[in-house]
């Protein structure tokens, strides 16, 4: 059961789980745990499984999804029967209209629709993936340079989980560097993964990349991967001018996250999103929704 924060009723909700009993024995069973390691967590079998739901035949899957996990079809641009594949629907566009970007530049905005964790002041070498276990930033990207610039900075972790729109955007007008690729292992990032697997983060395909923010300094973006995730799709151009809101990529099906890092004094984030993370329970934010302000 993963209990979750609601900002706007201000109240604490269940997540449904798509997958849920197979996900709880996979992590939870010696058998299931065995399977992970030989199997599940290799490329070839969320390969295989991202093949097939890129296939016509796929199709099947799309009604009884939107209706077992309640689905909103009315902000999305096209009907449930346009959709070519499960995957087309899986990382299905919203309306324009669906989801309001706040303007004020000073406002920092979520990067997308998904579960979030805040940390301020962060320690490089003991980044939080869930309490009692940490990983560091330089195993992370693979590049100590770069993560040292974000020593005393902040990180924002947010979860999609399979249910969630899967496209992640930019947070503020600007220009992105080119994304540099690392291969992994292809774990869940449910939490109940993440109390298993120690560095779950750092052992998955992931990718990354600065984004050289025109308010918020340079902010480091990384894409993790995860079970079933066939892939991670950057459709930005590198180099090229973006405006607030403009669509960074898309990951295929799959829970997904996308961790962002922010050098010091950069930002400050809402302290509803702080004081729940400190409890150890995500806040549920929405593309565009403003989640802390600039400093």
């Amino acid at each position: 059961m993963i209990k979750f924060y609601n900002r706007k009723n201000k109240s604490y909700e269940i997540e449904q789980v798509a997958g849920e009993k197979v996900l709880n024995w996979t992590y939870s069973s010696p058998l299931g745990m065995s399977l992970l390691e030989a199997v599940i967590k290799k490329k070839m079998c969320s390969s295989l499984y991202g093949w097939y739901l890129d296939r016509r035949i796929s199709k099947n899957k799309i009604n009884p999804f939107i209706e077992k996990f309640n689905i909103d079809m009315s902000i999305t641009e096209k009907n449930s029967q346009d959709y070519l594949s499960f995957n087309d629907f899986f990382y299905r566009k919203l309306k324009p209209t669906a989801r309001e970007v706040d303007s004020d530049r000073n406002s920092l905005v979520s990067l997308g629709d998904g579960k979030l964790f805040a940390y301020e002041n962060i320690d490089l070498e003991r980044l939080v993936q869930v309490k009692g276990l940490t990983y560091s930033l330089k195993e992370l990207i693979k590049n100590p340079q770069v993560a040292e610039k974000y020593q005393k900075g902040t990180c924002l972790i947010l979860r999609l989980c399979p249910t969630d729109y899967h496209r992640y955007h930019f947070i503020d007008s600007g220009t992105c560097e080119d994304t540099k690729k690392i291969n992994g292992a292809y774990y869940s990032v449910n939490p109940v993964a993440l109390r298993k697997v120690k560095k779950l983060f750092c052992e998955n395909k992931r990718e990354w990349s600065t984004f050289h923010s025109d308010h918020f300094g340079d902010v480091l973006y990384v894409e993790v991967g995860a079970t079933c995730v066939g892939s991670i799709i950057q459709t930005y151009i590198p180099h090229k001018p973006l405006k607030r809101g403009d669509e960074k990529g898309y990951f295929k099906f799959g829970g997904s996250t996308v961790i962002l890092f922010f050098q010091p004094n950069k930002v400050k984030i809402d302290e509803d999103i702080v004081e729940q993370t400190k409890l150890g329970y995500e806040s549920y934010v929405l593309l565009g929704e403003r989640i802390g302000t600039k400093i």
